[in-house]
């Protein structure tokens, strides 16, 4: 037996596991890790099932050549062969605009996904990308980019010394934070109440967290901004505000707040105006206080918009950047900022003209780009470890118009129901088999941590997803060479002709002659982490990843530290309270004021033990509570006279599915779990426990304008009995 130490890689909260293998390399027990100084021994179902996933018998282990309907395991080079000729044919006949590029979820969790996923995407020379990232979380990035500067400086709640947290659209129980990466969650909320602090959590759904909450609002899904502008108007209107940063916008903001009083915003939430008026106040006499919004705020109508009312809120109570408050970590690997205000829509999408935001487009489109004729239509698409045929709206038609593609390639692990259109799979290796780092993760965790884990089992005779990634750069760009090199010396050539930083003057070759690392990825860690906020390249620190190789745990960086002034990049070098791009959009929010909710709303749900689609295929982690079942008030089901079943109707299809009659949910308010509808699945657990997909009722039509994000929450459905027959 070994005992060994790794990051669980499963969701964001990063925890540190302790894992026990046998000669034979399998995995016999997983505990937490006790001696990680930021997740302190926590361990969620998931990571406790980190074995089973890693050893997955219907993981691939070799790459699969689609022929016609049948699938052929071949080798490395004749996988890599029939990709070159698949790419060279849509090159002639189609341009490099015919390409596209699907990243799914697990990228932001791989080492992987953050060091090759751009090269690859650059190579392609598409600009035709899509992400779960306009599924999930885009709202957030434009807010963030619009206010700071910068889509990634997003302020995380201090949540260990907080002593007030307003939560809305969040269920970190049981997704284990978003955007807020703190390894048990529950116990940090616990020990918040536990000093005398409060938190409220607002949500349609009385969930885990709620019901650990000191107070649990209900709200009409979809109309979180509507509360947060009734909050931002009681701030202004009684003269609670404690700003204490330089911002522009006060005078347009509180232009815009003027029509979102209590009273009038009640109407439309639910929220009843006292209840409103009291949460601002709250807010605003607490000692120190942060507003937090998630999953159920971002995949709204108006999620861009919610978000940034989330941190105007922020920075009218005086909590933004300060401790207790929300605010700004500092990873280890994070690089200068750039300098250049931040700016969406640099271009558009073809078919339904909508603004690119981060280098992406929306995937609310991406079947539009597919289907649509002309000139830039997308003949081939590349996906890496994503399944948007279950998690994109309107999977159905997204299903049928990746039917229709000349090529496609995916990097998966599995035969799914996005990657049994593809011609090539490229599966990587074992979880066990991969180094990690969480490049993306960390930058949003609640205490400056690091951690690198070393793969724990040898690759044997494959590639390790970063070379997969790599040898398709290689091959779009048609160059051959060590990217990983090439990669290295560019940055340290920028590293030594920067002023001021700890390598100014110095020989670029030589620093790289010094990096340490068993593979090229580890080398650009190494780099990154040297010359990093604590590394020893930047004359404030020793970091390097020798340094975390012989503290295999990880490092305590320390608590969060006051740092907006530095990472401050709007072009006014001010806090920007009212972006007009944001601003335009309240006109819209205005004009649903009046509106009366559609009959029954649909939202999503998150489970303990899944992590969207990718995890139904683990025995241990199926069943319990981890159904798909449409939950919904007791008092709708007898209104309705339902029995067992109910027939879910919207604008996009129909689906029939189990009942879970609950009053945790409001009434007129129904919710089914995302990531399900493994029917004929070729994975066998997911197989036998298929559920539907809730996406075959999201309408793609439908997005959050400013971001492009889909939108998931606050969909209108009708409710029938299974025996009724209507006309459609």
């Amino acid at each position: 037996m070994t005992t060994v130490h790794r990051t669980c890689p499963l969701c964001e909260a990063v925890c540190g596991l302790t894992l026990t293998l046998d000669d034979g390399g399998h995995v016999t027990s997983v505990r937490g890790d006790k001696e990680d100084p930021f997740s302190k021994g926590f361990i969620c179902p998931k990571g406790a099932s980190l074995g089973k996933l890693d050893e997955d018998p219907d993981r691939l282990t070799r790459p699969l050549v689609r022929e016609g309907e049948l699938w052929r395991e071949v080798g490395w080079d004749e996988a890599f062969a029939a990709v070159q000729e698949g790419f060279s044919r849509v090159t002639e006949e189609h341009g490099r605009e015919a390409f596209g590029v699907y990243l799914g979820n697990p990228n932001a969790h791989t080492m992987a996904g953050a060091l090759y996923a751009a090269p690859m995407i650059r190579a392609l020379g598409t600009r035709n990308v899509f992400s779960a990232s306009t599924a999930d979380q885009m709202p957030k990035h434009v807010s963030s980019g619009l206010m700071f500067g910068h889509p990634l400086s997003i302020p995380v709640p201090d949540l260990d010394r907080t002593d007030y947290l307003l939560m809305l659209g969040a269920n970190p129980l049981d997704s284990n934070g978003s955007l807020c990466t703190a390894p048990d969650f529950p116990g940090r909320l616990k020990a918040l109440r536990g000093r005398g602090g409060r938190l409220v959590v607002v949500d349609p759904r009385r969930t885990r967290t709620a019901a650990l909450a000191d107070e649990h609002v209900f709200i009409r899904p979809g109309t979180d901004a509507y509360l947060l502008f009734g909050i931002v108007h009681t701030l202004l209107a009684e003269d609670l505000t404690d700003v204490r940063q330089e911002i522009n916008g006060l005078a347009e903001l509180t232009q815009a707040a003027k029509h979102f009083a209590p009273d009038v915003v009640a109407r439309r939430t639910g929220v009843p105006a006292e209840v409103i008026v009291r949460l601002a106040r709250e807010l605003a006499g607490a000692p120190t206080a942060a507003v937090y919004a998630r999953i159920g705020t971002c995949t709204a109508e108006f999620g861009t918009l919610a978000q940034w009312l989330v941190d105007v809120v922020n920075v009218l109570t005086g909590n933004l950047d300060r401790p207790g408050g929300v605010m700004f970590p500092m990873p280890a690997t994070e690089g200068g900022r750039r300098r250049k205000p931040y700016q969406t829509g640099r271009w558009r999408s073809r078919v339904r003209d909508l603004p690119e935001a981060n280098g992406e487009l929306p995937v609310a489109t991406l079947a539009d780009e597919i289907e649509t004729p002309g000139q830039g239509q997308i003949r081939c698409m590349v996906t890496v470890a994503g399944n948007p045929v279950l998690s994109a709206p309107n999977g159905g038609r997204l299903d049928g118009a990746l039917g229709g593609l000349a090529f496609m390639v995916s990097v998966d692990p599995y035969l799914n129901e996005t990657t049994r259109h593809a011609h090539v799979i490229l599966p990587p290796p074992r979880v066990l088999q991969a180094g990690h780092y969480d490049f993306a993760l960390l930058g949003f965790a609640v205490r400056n941590y690091t951690r690198y884990s070393r793969p724990l089992l040898p690759l044997a005779d494959r590639p390790s997803e970063g070379m997969i990634l790599a040898r398709l750069a290689v091959i779009a760009s048609g160059l051959d060479g060590d990217l990983d090199a090439f990669i290295i010396g560019q940055a340290l050539e920028k590293a030594v002709s920067t002023p001021g930083s700890g390598v100014e003057g110095r020989d670029a070759g030589e620093l790289a002659a010094l990096l340490d690392g068993e593979s090229g990825a580890e080398r650009r860690l190494d780099m990154m982490l040297r010359l990093g906020p604590y590394g020893e390249w930047s004359g404030r620190g020793e970091l390097s990843l020798r340094k975390l190789l012989d503290n295999p745990h990880g490092l305590d960086l320390g608590p969060l530290e006051p740092r907006l002034p530095e990472l401050l990049t709007t072009a006014s070098g001010r806090v920007e309270l009212a972006p007009p791009q944001l601003i335009d959009d309240v006109e819209r929010l205005r004009d649903g004021l009046g509106a009366e909710p559609p009959g029954f709303l649909l939202i999503g749900r998150r489970h303990l033990r899944s992590n969207n689609s990718w995890m139904h295929n683990v025995a241990p982690l199926v069943g319990g509570s981890n159904l798909c079942t449409l939950q919904i008030n007791p008092a709708d089901v007898d209104r309705l006279g339902l029995d067992g079943y109910a027939r879910v109707r919207s604008a996009t299809g129909e689906l029939t599915v189990p009942l879970e009659p609950t009053d945790t949910i409001m009434p007129g308010v129904v919710s089914l779990p995302h990531g399900w509808g493994h029917a004929g699945s070729t994975q066998s657990v997911a197989a036998e426990h298929p559920g539907v997909s809730a996406n075959t009722l999201t309408d793609e039509s439908t997005v959050d304008l400013p971001s492009g994000n889909a939108v998931f929450n606050g969909v209108p459905v009708t409710i029938l009995p299974t025996g009724v027959i209507t006309a459609h």
